[in-house]
């Protein structure tokens, strides 16, 4: 009779043989689209009408909501996302707003050992949020270090403290793959997380301009290459 730990790691090499038969799978038709649009990006009619697409692959349309029980501003969103928390606190949507805590790096740690003040992105980001306006302020105490921590963090979160409707904040280059993310990882049934892009970012990216400026391209690289990794591990996210 099988264990726990030989079901467990049965379970992981299954996963992983599917994942490496998908990629191997999409290999070659997203190789000829990548090609493809470089071609197009050749020819000067198609080329805005393909960096107009390529923005929006990153970008998911916000889904209207009128009330949630608390607004989370996700990992990395930074002084954007304490702005677009902001202004829903001051729609109305939700009044408590929720920020991931910054535990001290090993370079924090070392600033602290020579009596140098530490100031964390938790603090810096409820203070702004105290600036705007916004009271009530509370931290998920939990270390994280990206986005699939969060989809790991938050459901749980959430069901301690009896949230059921949540929106969470990012940036807007992030909300495709953070809605991927968020969809594999919830499984109770009775938690929305609805995703919203901060309009406010500093990075230059917007889908319809992205490739006028360097923050905007840089944002445009990384998040697809994110992405794209994302859709071939997880297809059917």
């Amino acid at each position: 009779m099988e264990t726990a730990d030989q079901k467990g790691d049965a379970a992981t090499k299954t996963q992983e043989h599917v994942s490496k038969w998908w990629i191997r799978r999409w290999y070659v038709p997203i190789t000829v689209v990548l090609l493809l649009g470089l071609l197009a990006l050749c020819v000067p009619g198609c080329r805005q009408t393909v960096l107009i697409a390529l923005g929006q692959l990153l970008v998911i349309e916000p889904t209207p909501v009128k009330s949630a029980d608390v607004i989370v501003m996700a990992i990395d969103v930074g002084s954007a996302g304490a702005l677009k928390a902001a202004d829903l606190v001051h729609e109305g949507v939700a009044q408590r707003v929720a920020i991931f805590d910054d535990p001290p790096s090993a370079v924090d740690r070392e600033f602290l050992s020579r009596g140098l003040p530490y100031t964390d992105w938790a603090v810096i980001s409820t203070h702004q949020l105290h600036s705007l306006g916004v009271q009530n302020v509370e931290q998920i105490p939990k270390k994280t270090s990206g986005s699939e921590q969060e989809g790991v963090i938050l459901p749980g979160w959430c069901k301690r403290n009896g949230y059921h409707t949540v929106v969470l904040v990012t940036s807007l280059a992030h909300t495709r793959r953070l809605g991927r993310i968020m969809r594999r990882d919830v499984q109770d049934p009775t938690l929305r997380i609805v995703i919203v892009g901060s309009p406010y970012s500093d990075s230059g990216f917007a889908p319809g301009k992205w490739w006028k400026s360097r923050g905007g391209i840089r944002t445009e690289i990384v998040e697809g290459e994110k992405l794209l990794l994302d859709f071939i591990r997880h297809p059917f996210s």
